[in-house]
This record gives structure tokens, C-alpha cells and sequence, in this order.
């Protein structure tokens, strides 16, 4: 005898520290056939907009979590029918709450088939007396004051959903009647900090803002800075300019300064690492995160095995990733996975700053502007491509003599650029 096969979909874990997603996009809706492999839902996670695929075919039953809506990893955000199932006995007409047993897919009717006489909405109760409605339109109707059992929703199935609840708050707010001239001036409405916008943060602002403060409050940060006679580096970039070809990438300072610390990450592997639990994790592939401003936040795509590839392949990928960052195609695979991290604002004209460890990493080189200065050589005083840097280190394991001896290979990497092809 064939069994019936309700597959529940849960929230999708789609990066290493998503911890729960946002419901953009449903691609389908309810009653409409799944293809495995075919786009369900878009989720924005922590760190990119993603769309995920069905898993099962089937048709899809019933959407818990709609659009706009938040729910943690794990959690069941939609059912679908497996379509080799066997149906279900049919059931007495009524919404689907999450307790009850799914009802059967029924085929979509036209206008002309349905009764003039069903009213076009119903409150959202449900069969056993519980209002159907997201966790957000009860705590939202619960704030307003709100009788959420005499709405009509409009989500799947008939579901209170946030705008539903918004609007019936809107709807029944009675107008103030207009207070009566004042004799006087009027007062002052707006306090000394003038009007106020409140603008909620959207979930990779809220990431980067509670990583930016744990490690700052857990990491013992300290830091190193020295300053690099950029003068070959700038001479040789030039020079790989002059011979390159049309449409062929010349790598950036920047691409130069990943590279230095690629190779100087080899010989000091505890800044390839990381402190966790009590103990030093070292990582024998060596993957540099790059910090690139989107959209209010800071995003941090890694350019994998820096080490073994040369300038032209770093500056390739590191301009490739840029761009995803900024366009939104960015995937979380291609931000995850990072054992360094390199922050440059030289192009904002910032001479030098302290970036903030991207634990649990070990540490994190802040890049200042190259810029003409006065430098003493041979006894005169000669202009000169001057750059600081600034290494952050956790000093659970990158010790001050660590530290200073890694930032001093990397800048002499750097003052002598032949050994970026080495």
C-alpha cells in the first residue's frame, strides 16, 4: 500500500554563520507543481541573496513563513506534496495551521467557477481556534493593540501577515482633532537633535555589526605600524603596465599587497591561524579576505590559495569578487572560508588606520594612501612612495615579536617587489 509523503522544507543553512534568513521571494506559490533543481524561494541570509532549490518534487502545499519574514535555520518554512505519494482522504474546507494534516492539492479554479456568494475574505481562524498568523503580525498586532482574530489575511491561505495587521492599526487610529491656535508662539516641536530617522538594519548590517563588537570585546587587539617605501613597487606596476596587452588586468597595489602577505603568511603560519576554544588552529591553505564597501556594510570576499597564484590571477579574482560584492551576485561560499583579511582606504586619501581583527581570525592588515613624502637616503633628503601599514593581531596568538616579524616581511616583500613572483 503507498504511503503518503509529506516533505517538510526547512530554512537552509547557506553560509557558515547564518544563523536564521529573511523570505524574499517565493518563485511559486501554493498549488503549483515543484521540479527538482527548480528555484523555490529567495532567502536573504546574513551575507548575500540567495535563491534555493527544491530538493523533492512535488507540489507545494503550504508556505509557513512568508514574504518579508524571518525565521531561524532549521525551521519548516514550507510543505510540499510528494507527487508519487498517495493523496489523502479529502478533508472539510478549512486554512492549514501548522498543527493540522495538510490538505491535498486542489486544482486552481477559474473566476468563473468561483461562487458569487464566498465572500472575497474571512477572518483567520482556524479549525481548532487559533488565529493563523506569522510570529511577526502577532507581535506587531500585539504592540498595537490590534485584535488579530478579527482581521482578514491575505498571505497563503488565507495567513495574517505583517501588512495586514499594519494596515487595520492604520485604518482604526482615530484622527487628533487640531488643537486650537496657541496665543502665544508655537512650540517647539522638534527636540535639539532636530527631526529623527530611524532606519532598521538589514540582516548583513546587523551581522557585521555584532562580529565588529564581539571581537573587539573578546579579542585582545593590539597593533603595529610601519611605514614602506613603495618607490620599486610603484616602478615595477608601471612597468607591468607598459608590456601588458590589451584588455589584460594589471594588477593594483592593493593585488600587491595581498600577494606580500600570501608569501609572508608561509613562513609565519600562527598568522595564518586562529585562536578557538583554548587552542591554535592552523591552517595549511592559505586564503586572503578582501574588505569591499556595498551598500552601507562591509562585505569580505576571499581570494583562495593567495599564495600559489601569481599577480595577474589575484587582481583577476579580486576584481571579479568586487564586482559581485557590489551587484549583489556574491555567493556565500566565495565569503567564507578567509584565515586573513586585508583592509586598504589609500584611495580615500586615509594614511593610516587600525582595522578591527575579522575573528577568529589572527589578524588583519589596515592599508593607508602612497603617498610623496621626504625620505633620507645616503644621507640627502630625497622624495619618496611612502605607505603605512597597520597590523591587528589577537594576542591570544599573535604575540608582539610575532606580529612585528611578520609585518616586517611583508613590507620588505614589498620594497622589493621581485620577490611577488617568487
Amino acid at each position: 500500500m503507498a504511503s503518503t509523503a509529506v516533505q517538510d522544507v526547512a530554512m537552509p543553512r547557506l553560509s557558515d554563520s547564518m544563523e536564521e534568513g529573511t523570505v524574499l521571494n517565493w518563485r511559486k506559490q501554493v498549488g503549483d507543481e515543484v521540479a527538482i533543481g527548480e528555484e523555490l524561494v529567495e532567502i536573504e541570509t546574513d551575507k548575500a541573496n540567495m535563491g534555493y532549490e527544491a530538493d523533492v518534487a512535488g507540489t507545494l502545499l503550504e508556505i509557513l513563513v512568508g514574504e518579508n519574514e524571518t525565521a531561524p535555520v532549521g525551521a519548516v518554512i514550507a510543505r510540499i506534496w510528494d507527487k508519487d505519494a498517495e493523496l489523502p482522504a479529502p478533508q472539510a474546507a478549512g486554512p492549514v495551521t501548522a498543527g493540522d494534516p495538510p490538505l491535498p492539492p486542489v486544482a486552481k479554479a477559474s473566476p468563473a467557477t468561483v461562487p458569487p456568494t464566498v465572500p472575497p475574505a474571512a477572518p483567520a481562524a482556524a479549525k481548532n481556534g487559533r488565529v493563523k498568523a506569522s510570529p511577526l503580525a502577532r507581535r506587531i498586532a500585539s504592540e498595537l493593540g490590534v485584535d488579530i482574530s478579527a482581521l482578514s489575511g491575505t498571505g497563503p491561505g488565507g495567513r495574517i501577515v505583517k501588512k495586514d495587521v499594519e494596515g487595520a492599526a492604520s485604518a482604526s487610529t482615530p484622527v487628533a482633532p487640531s488643537p486650537p491656535a496657541p496665543s502665544v508662539a508655537p512650540a517647539q516641536t522638534e527636540t535639539a537633535k532636530g527631526s529623527v530617522e530611524i532606519i532598521e538594519l538589514t540582516k548583513l548590517q546587523q551581522v557585521v555589526s555584532r562580529r565588529m563588537s564581539e571581537s573587539k570585546a573578546t579579542a585582545p587587539h593590539f597593533y603595529l605600524t610601519t611605514e614602506v617605501d613603495m618607490g620599486a613597487a610603484v616602478a615595477a606596476r608601471a612597468r607591468i603596465k607598459e608590456i601588458s596587452g590589451e584588455g589584460e588586468v594589471v594588477p593594483s597595489f592593493n593585488d600587491m599587497v595581498v600577494k606580500a602577505c600570501a608569501i609572508a603568511l608561509r613562513k609565519f603560519p600562527r598568522a595564518n591561524g586562529a585562536y578557538k576554544d583554548g587552542r591554535f588552529e592552523l591552517y595549511s591553505r592559505i586564503n586572503v579576505g578582501i574588505a569591499v564597501a556595498a551598500n552601507d556594510a562591509l562585505v569580505v570576499p576571499t581570494i583562495f590559495d593567495a599564495d600559489r597564484k601569481g599577480l595577474r590571477e589575484i587582481a583577476a579574482d579580486a576584481r571579479s569578487l568586487a564586482g559581485k560584492v557590489r551587484d549583489g551576485s556574491i555567493t556565500p561560499p566565495e565569503l567564507s572560508g578567509g584565515t586573513f583579511s586585508v583592509s586598504n582606504l589609500g584611495m580615500y586619501g586615509i594614511k593610516s588606520f587600525g582595522a578591527i581583527v575579522n575573528s577568529p581570525q589572527a589578524g588583519i592588515l589596515a592599508v593607508g594612501e602612497i603617498a610623496d613624502r621626504p625620505v633620507v637616503k645616503d644621507s640627502q633628503v630625497v622624495p619618496g612612495k611612502l605607505m603605512e601599514m597597520t597590523l591587528s593581531c589577537d594576542h591570544r596568538i599573535l604575540y608582539g615579536a610575532d606580529g612585528a616579524e611578520f609585518l616586517a616581511e611583508i613590507k620588505r616583500i614589498l620594497q622589493e617587489p621581485l620577490a611577488l613572483s617568487l
